[in-house]
Parts: structure tokens; C-alpha cells; sequence
């Protein structure tokens, strides 16, 4: 399956005598940066890089574990960085808490926009950017919630709103009234898409399913990561979520009667034994079996699979923030994929420009792999070279830009 990812915030830099051990001197924090580089890289060798079953060995466990993941953890990156627009550690108040509002409101319409932009290319990429935006709206009402009620919600959210997303599609499965829906929806009609029914219920990144990862991310954002233990919680908590949710569903295909019969009849690859992690099981299922809902597969919208995809994405996090801040050295290697997670949103939409262009969906196996690490390669040269002398990447640039109107804001 081709297709997963999402933007980013400003440059990162290596912490000088001005920051913490966790951050820049500019405040920011660099380990942000280094994992939303890795999704970046993931969402990589999701897009061009060669199909696990081909590569095998540790490289085709990498291309499976990067599947899925790597959208999940740039959607727990996105929640962090709406509590960064909208006041950390405290939420901004009066003229100013409006200001961020609005510039929130406006950065989700451009990525929206920007997102169907894309979607209209002749390329396999799911494009996330649409959903991203309509997940900043739809969070942005509970930016001012402290850690625990944030991930409070988010733990509900990811209990419900799967089970939700799973009658709704069937809904859609048996009726006509989504195809009425969307022949009066406005958006897909200008868009040329499934428009709010594809938002909410048949896209690639369903809302009901992804917002979880929002919340988390937010709640994490909550946190004053300045302190070691904050971080080492972060890190404990995602590996027992990541537990709960693979272990979980393991157990659950293995213990539960006619689990994998129902799951193997379920999957459009005919396979269910590795549903409890790998996309091999597919991830559009067939209607009215609900033996679905037990596996964890990335993309199968499950409870299971949002609960281990955002521990993966918390232990990825709290790994960086504890790598960022022990060694000079490992801040110093990784300044590359850092610099790539600073201007995040034009390496992603760079890369599927470059899928459009140079017409890489269709490479054969053989030269997957060399094209995954060429794009890698120009994507860390030309953040390096760009970041080195420009505070934030060419269309971060723009996205500020249109941001600015919201200073009017009284």
C-alpha cells in the first residue's frame, strides 16, 4: 500500500549555552524536530521505497514498521504542535488566544486547500494534508484542557469513536444515502472528491479515528518536557499502550473462536495471522464482520491499532527528546533528519511533487530502494542548505504569510 503523512514548524537547531539540554536557544525542542524528520523518512519508504515482502530481513521489517506509523506519529506531532500555535505551557488568553485562534483556523483551510491540491496528481500518495486540517479544527475547542483531562478525552476517543467509524461504514456499505449526500456536499463538487463523506468515514485517514492521535499529541504538548521524568513517563506510557494495543490484539486473534476465520474473511489479502501489527492483512476490509475490529494493523481504524500506533509514536517521541538532550554528538549526526523535520511540510509536499514529476509510483522492485535513499539523501541536503540560512522552509514561509491577516484580529 502506497501512501501516508504531514508539516512541520521552523528550523531546528543544536542547543547552544542559551537553551535547556531539551532545547534550542530559540526555545524550541530540537527532539520535536528529529521525530517529525523520522515520520518524514518513514512516509519515505512508505511512498517509494520497495514492498516489505520483496526486501525482506531487517530491511523489510523497517518498510513494514514505517507503514502506518509514520502518519500516526505525524498526527501526535500535530496535536503538540497546535498547543505550541496556541500558547505552551500556558494557552494564550483575551486578543491574543484569538490571534492564535485565527491563525490556527487559517493555516487548516491552506493545508485543506493544499491537500486536494495535491490528491489531484497522478500518483498513488494518500495525501494527508486535507484531514490534517479539518483535525486541527475539530481540536483546536480543547486546546485550553490541561494534560490529564486532554488525554482523558483522547483515551475515550480512541475506545468510541473506531467502533463509531465502524458502524458508519457499514451504513455506507448497505444504504444509497451517502452517494445523496454527496451529490449536495459544495466541498465535493469543487473539489472532485468523496468531500465530508470521505472526510469522516470512507477516506485513508478517517476523522473519527484519527483525532485520537491529535489529543495525544496535544496532551503530551501539556507536559513541561524540560524535566526528565516528564519524558521517561512519556516513553513508559507509549510502550505500554504499544503493549496493550499489539499484545492486546495477538491474544485477542489467537483466544477469541473464529477470530482469524473471521479476520481472514474479512482481509482483501486473504491472510489474518499478522493482523496484530503488519499491513499484509490489508486495510479495506469487507462488510458485516466484525472480527475486523480485533486486529491492529496500520490503517484498519481499530481501537487495538490506535491504542499501539500512538504508543509507538510516544516512545519514538520520548526517544528523541532523551537522545536530543544526553549527546552533543547524536544532536550533532542527526542534525540532517532534524533539519528535515524543521520545514516538514515542504519536504512533504516536495516528495510528492518529486513522485508527479520524475513518475516513480510505477519503479519496479528492484529500484525501490535506491530511490527511497536518493530521496531521503535530497531531502536532508536541501534542508541543510536551506535551514542554514532561512528561519523557516519555502512554504512555511507562505503559510505564514497568510497567517499574518490575524493579527487584526481585536
Amino acid at each position: 500500500m502506497r501512501r501516508d503523512a504531514s508539516p512541520g514548524i521552523a528550523p531546528a537547531s543544536a542547543p547552544t549555552p542559551g537553551g535547556t539540554p531539551y532545547t534550542s536557544s530559540t526555545g524550541r525542542l530540537v527532539g520535536l524536530d528529529l521525530a517529525r524528520g523520522l515520520a518524514i523518512l518513514g512516509m519515505y519508504a512508505v511512498h517509494v521505497g520497495p514492498e516489505p515482502s520483496y526486501a525482506g530481513g531487517a530491511v523489510g521489517w523497517a518498510m513494514e514498521a514505517a507503514r502506518g506509523r509514520s502518519a500516526t506519529l505525524f498526527a501526535v506531532l500535530a496535536g503538540f504542535s497546535l498547543v505550541i500555535l496556541t500558547g505552551r505551557p500556558e494557552p494564550k488568553t483575551g486578543r491574543a488566544g484569538r490571534q492564535a485562534a485565527g491563525r490556527v483556523l487559517i493555516r487548516a483551510c491552506f493545508l485543506v486547500a493544499l491537500g486536494y491540491v495535491l490528491s489531484a496528481f497522478d500518483t498513488d500518495v494518500l495525501v494527508i494534508l486535507s484531514y490534517y486540517g479539518v483535525l486541527f479544527v475539530l481540536a483546536l475547542p480543547l486546546h485550553r484542557l490541561g494534560a490529564a483531562a486532554l488525554g482523558a478525552v483522547a483515551a475515550a476517543a480512541a475506545l468510541v469513536l473506531p467502533q463509531v467509524l465502524y458502524l458508519l461504514r457499514e451504513a455506507v456499505d448497505t444504504g444509497g444515502w451517502p452517494d445523496a449526500v454527496t451529490a449536495r456536499d459544495p466541498l465535493a463538487r469543487v473539489t472532485g472528491s468523496g468531500g465530508v463523506i470521505e472526510l469522516f468515514v470512507t477516506g485513508a485517514y478517517p476523522l473519527p479515528s484519527w483525532l485520537p492521535f491529535i489529543l495525544a499529541g496535544m496532551a503530551v504538548a501539556k507536559l513541561d518536557l524540560r524535566r526528565p521524568r516528564a519524558v521517561t513517563g512519556v516513553g513508559l506510557a507509549g510502550g505500554a499502550l504499544a503493549v496493550i494495543g499489539y499484545g492486546g490484539s495477538w491474544l485477542a486473534l489467537h483466544l477469541v473462536p473464529g477470530a482469524l476465520e473471521g479476520v481472514r474473511a474479512a482481509s482483501n489479502t486473504g491472510t489474518a495471522s499478522p493482523g496484530w501489527w503488519s499491513s499484509a492483512v490489508g486495510w479495506d476490509p469487507e462488510s458485516g464482520l466484525p472480527a475486523w475490529l480485533l486486529v491492529a494493523a496500520p490503517h484498519s481504524q481499530t481501537t487495538l491499532s490506535v491504542v499501539g500506533n500512538t504508543g509507538v509514536a510516544l516512545v519514538v517521541l520520548a526517544v528523541c527528546l532523551v537522545a536530543t538532550s544526553r549527546s552533543a554528538a547524536l544532536r550533532w549526526v542527526t542534525t540532517p533528519v532534524s533539519a528535515v523535520g524543521s520545514i516538514a511540510l515542504t519536504a512533504y509536499v516536495g516528495h510528492v511533487v518529486a513522485i508527479e514529476v520524475l513518475d516513480t509510483g510505477d519503479l519496479p522492485d528492484s529500484a525501490s530502494l535506491p530511490a527511497f535513499l536518493w530521496f531521503a539523501a535530497a531531502a536532508m541536503l536541501f534542508a541543510l542548505v536551506w535551514t542554514r540560512f532561512f528561519r523557516r522552509g519555502p512554504l512555511e514561509y507562505v503559510m505564514h504569510v497568510l497567517t499574518l491577516p490575524a493579527r487584526l484580529i481585536r
